[in-house]
């Protein structure tokens, strides 16, 4: 075959055909396909979309570019949840120990932070001693032992998605809906989960602003998902406000713990339980334990701690703090009716919480703390947001990106998505 052929197939509205896709795939994989020409098929891609078996086919060839997992030797079902990021997310944190508690086995491999998104492994690397990187040995001794493991994919896994990723985020591709759709789906398939719940949120602080949108990418993975032979089921969440009242690194494993111990926010506990009683369900435990259940009675907890202490934690000891603080007040009394939640992850981010590249660090100690959540009433001078940073030079442009980022009114209640919008199976 021929690189140029596949490229004017798709450029011309073409569906490629399964040899075309396997080919191009496992030939850009091996570098016989230059960059400027899968950069130009993405392009294609971009403009012309997908039919649900390409995007099939394309993410079986991503899947077969590398090794896949398996979980057998385990007693228990697995199943899994992602992400598509937010701000403020931390539900995996309560969420892999909460459904291990419930029955299920959660193999659950996680990324890092780019941008006003949060990463859940820098979160959980806040936490001292704790590891990312374990091998398929160590992973599957961590899982036989707690019932859940939270990690980082190695480079076996879609080695192929990790190359494309790549060239998608400086070409301009990254927001085709088939292409992130099978980037998603070829790495969880490939992970060896039995069943997979994703969590597609809507809203300024998630990759998708608009509802449209993101219900056909919840469609198009539902869709790869059962053409793979994997339980698949989406939730719509909402993403226009921060979730929970933490926002940062170890400011996030702190609300984690908070649920995990019967309290935290009502968003967070709610949206924890929603998706447990979906991965559940999805595993085929559908009498099992119910999630509410294990957070009152301290089991989601024992697991916890036991997953960070196989990992190389230590979940006693103190989190970071940042060296210092400032407190954004309220300028009136009245009803806050809007807590932007990209706003509020652009300040957590420059106060140092997050990267502009992969390899940047992070502060863990840095981030946000909202006192105050969309339709409470404030008064004038009560704190709103604490931000919290290891130098003060980090102020100024947090709080310029805050500066439209809230509004109090007189009255009213404020314009919001409901936290979960749909479910889509």
């Amino acid at each position: 075959m021929d690189a140029i052929d596949v490229i004017r197939a798709k450029r011309d509205g073409a569906a490629l055909s399964p040899a075309q896709i396997d080919w191009v795939v496992d030939a850009y994989t091996r570098g016989a396909v230059a960059e400027e020409q899968m950069a130009a098929l993405a392009m294609a891609i971009l403009l012309n979309g997908m039919s649900r078996a390409e995007v099939s086919r394309w993410t079986e060839a991503m899947i077969a570019s590398g090794e896949r997992m398996d979980w057998s030797a385990l007693d228990r079902p697995t199943t899994d949840k992602h992400s598509t990021g937010g701000v403020g997310d931390k539900i995996t944190l309560p969420l892999a120990p909460l459904v291990a508690a419930c029955g299920a086995a959660v193999p659950q491999l996680s990324g890092r932070g780019l941008g006003h998104t949060g990463g859940t492994l820098d979160k959980l690397e806040s936490i001292p001693g704790w590891r990312a990187s374990l091998s398929g040995a160590e992973m599957l001794d961590v899982l036989a032992a707690t019932g859940a493991v939270v990690c980082a994919a190695g480079g076996g896994l879609a080695p192929a998605d990790r190359k494309l990723y790549a060239l998608r985020d400086v070409t301009g591709t990254v927001e085709s809906i088939p292409l992130i759709a099978s980037s998603i789906m070829s790495k969880k398939i490939a992970e060896g989960t039995g069943a997979l719940v994703l969590d597609v949120k809507v809203g300024s602080g998630a990759f998708m602003k608009a509802e449209a949108p993101a219900r056909e990418l919840a469609e198009t993975m539902v869709a790869i998902g059962a053409d793979h032979g994997l339980r698949t089921v989406a939730l719509l969440t909402a993403m226009d406000r921060p979730l929970g009242a933490a926002v940062g690194n170890a400011v996030e494993v702190a609300e984690a713990v908070e649920v995990l111990s019967g309290g935290g926010p009502a968003d967070v506990v709610e949206l924890t339980v929603a998706l447990a009683r979906e991965m559940l369900a999805a595993a085929g435990l559908p009498d099992a334990k119910d999630p509410a259940t294990a957070l009152a009675d301290g089991s989601a907890m024992d697991v916890w701690r036991r997953m960070i202490v196989a990992q190389g934690g230590n979940p006693d000891a103190p989190l970071p703090v940042a060296r210092e603080e400032h407190v954004l007040r309220a300028p009136a009394s009245g009803v806050l009716t809007r807590l932007d939640a990209y706003g509020v992850g652009l300040a957590a981010w420059r106060l140092g919480a997050g990267r502009a590249r992969k390899e940047d660090p992070v502060s863990f100690g840095a981030g946000v703390i909202c006192h105050a959540k969309p339709g409470d009433t404030v008064r004038e001078g009560a704190p709103l947001l604490t931000l919290h940073a290891d130098d003060t030079s980090r102020f100024p442009r947090a709080l310029d990106a805050l500066s439209d980022a809230m509004e109090i009114t007189d009255s009213g209640a404020p314009d919001l998505l409901p936290l979960i919008i749909d479910r889509i199976a």
